[in-house]
């Protein structure tokens, strides 16, 4: 995760129509994306997710490449129940896992991922930066991904990211995929910091569970989360106050704070109220007693040399 900038968005069919109706290469929404539109509530859904202590961050990103299909099958063996990862789209509408942009960060290949076909994206090695024993791993597709998680028992937390101008294409291209697969996993929730993204999530598949991202929290967290219709909160850690933390989970928030690879810190976290935290590093969180559910205890840490070459180790969602 990563913060990017959200504009307030309205809701219903009516804001939505006026907000993207002039957005080039964005087709109108027809079929169930209509029903959807129609049949939008104002209100935030009420149910709350249950969402694990833990939950591995873009995998297990300290122990194998972020948002490949090998970091989703560390954290499973690490103990996760939960990852989060990061989707957005190609230049011709695919679905891709990559967190930035760009792929120059995380692969061997350069180029915006929104200006390059999917055959393009999927050539680059998603792997061999992070070590050459990953060096098959490709940038998954939404669909490979949710088929593996289907395949390894774990719950998602899907955040979307998109360039500007593609908000609402993202969002239905989303909508799309889990209107065929949302049942295929055991749980999941979309999160972004982008409110128009949200605010088209609400509208296209408002049975989707939503989750608002901040920074810093702003003071009127209550009132966005409240008009996207958001069920949880998250929030970067190094932000957070004992404050703020209480009086979001008195309000009946979940709050899941990124990205917190420090034992003493989740520690810290938990005592205050945070809910969840996002780790790089599952199995060092876990092993300190600070999950839920009993783990295996893996004695090997994390190594961070390794993250770093993909990104700054603990900082960024």
């Amino acid at each position: 995760m990563k913060s990017g900038e959200g504009a307030r968005a309205g809701d219903g069919a009516a804001a939505l129509d006026s907000r993207f109706r002039g957005n080039q290469g964005i087709k109108v929404a027809t079929g169930y994306h209509l029903r959807m539109l129609l049949a939008v509530s104002r209100h935030p859904e009420e149910a709350p997710l249950r969402l694990p202590a833990v939950i591995g961050h873009r995998g297990a990103a300290a122990h194998a490449p972020e948002n490949t299909l090998a970091s989703f099958r560390r954290a499973k063996a690490l103990g996760c129940s939960w990852v989060e990862f990061d989707v957005r789209l190609t230049k011709d509408g695919a679905l891709v896992v990559c967190h930035d942009s760009r792929l120059d960060r995380t692969t061997d290949r350069g180029g915006v991922i929104s200006e390059l076909p999917l055959v393009i994206v999927r050539a680059a090695n998603a792997g061999i930066r992070f070590g050459p024993s990953f060096a098959g791993e490709r940038v998954p597709t939404f669909d490979e991904v949710l088929t593996l998680a289907a395949e390894l028992g774990l719950a998602v937390d899907i955040e979307i990211k998109a360039d500007r101008g593609r908000e609402y294409a993202t969002a239905a291209a989303v909508a799309d995929v889990l209107g065929r697969r949302q049942r295929d996993v055991p749980a999941l929730f979309v999160s972004s910091f982008l409110r128009p993204v949200l605010a088209a999530m609400r509208a296209l598949a408002p049975a989707v569970p939503r989750g608002v991202l901040f920074r810093l929290i702003p003071r009127d967290w209550a009132q966005i989360a409240a008009r996207l219709g958001c069920c949880v909160i998250g929030a970067d850690h190094r932000h957070l106050r004992r404050r703020r933390v209480a009086a979001i989970r008195a309000a009946g928030y979940p709050l899941a704070a990124y990205t917190v690879n420090n034992p003493t810190q989740a520690r810290l976290l938990y005592a205050w109220g945070v809910t969840s935290v996002f780790s790089d590093a599952p199995d060092i969180i876990l092993k300190t007693g600070t999950g839920r559910v009993p783990v295996p205890i893996f004695a090997a840490p994390p190594d961070v040399s390794m993250v770093a070459r993909q990104g700054r180790y603990g900082e960024v969602a």
